[in-house]
């Protein structure tokens, strides 16, 4: 009887350490992942501020890289489809303006901007 009572202890103790080291298991393969080097985030390429008027929205932006970009201004229109303003391609160092109109609804909800 001793000797069972050992047995069913060591079977405990067995499936406890399996079981606290099943998390260990399943988490390995994105620790491996995670000590790869990350990707260098994307430079900070454009500086933009944004205003409306109402139903204009516009998008001023500077290029502070060292490559030619794009941007275009991003309309959210509150009762009406959003829109989006024209293509600009910026030289690096050089400034434009993006604009889009919302034709109805209730006017601009929100101005952005999306590189490209």
């Amino acid at each position: 009887m001793n000797k069972t009572r050992r047995l069913t202890r060591l079977v405990l103790k067995l499936a406890a350490v399996a079981t606290a080291a099943l998390p260990a298991l399943a988490v390995a393969p994105g620790a491996a992942a995670a000590q790869q080097v990350p990707a260098a985030a994307p430079p900070n390429v454009l500086s933009c501020t944004t205003d409306t008027d109402g139903y204009w929205g516009h998008a001023h932006c500077t290029n502070n890289s060292n490559v030619v970009t794009a941007f275009r201004v991003t309309v959210v229109c509150g009762h009406w489809p959003d829109t989006t303003g024209e293509w600009k391609t910026l030289n690096p160092g050089a400034s434009d303006v993006s604009s889009a109109r919302c034709f109805g609804g209730s006017g601009v909800g929100s101005v952005g901007w999306e590189e490209g």
